[in-house]
């Protein structure tokens, strides 16, 4: 599993497909915020979340480049949001079964990264223990 289980990360969300970016992930996957530093998402639940409230917010949402380690790696990625280009240089680490256990994406620029926050915030809002979750893991 190891040798393709980011490769098909990386075609669930481009493609949007949230089923498909949680059969890449660890049950107790987490991915920790870029907008909110100590925040950790944590769990199928809780990332099936995220990730239907993100992923419709990126367009153009492509992965450019995969480096690989022995169970990390860094994905390069670009997409838009709000018509601002962003990148993402987003650490993969896997567990000793080869599926994905954390995400750490590193987003820029900082203008691209405040913007998905604005256009993130209205939704999480509504996901309040969701959120609560995240923060309270920190």
């Amino acid at each position: 599993m190891d040798d393709d289980v980011i490769a098909r990360f990386c075609a669930a969300t481009e493609a949007g497909d949230i089923d498909a970016v949680l059969e890449t992930l660890a049950t107790n996957a987490e991915l920790v915020s870029p907008l909110a530093g100590r925040a950790v998402f944590r769990g199928h639940h809780d990332l099936r979340v995220l990730f239907s409230i993100l992923l419709p917010e990126l367009t153009g949402f492509t992965w450019r480049h995969v480096v690989r380690g022995d169970r990390t790696a860094v994905a390069i990625a670009e997409a838009r949001v709000l018509g601002v280009r962003i990148g993402d240089a987003m650490l993969i680490e896997l567990d000793t079964h080869g599926r994905i256990q954390r995400l750490t994406p590193h987003i820029r620029p900082w203008l691209g990264l405040t913007l998905l926050a604005i256009a993130l915030l209205p939704k999480l809002v509504r996901q309040l223990p969701v959120v609560r979750r995240a923060m309270s893991h920190s």
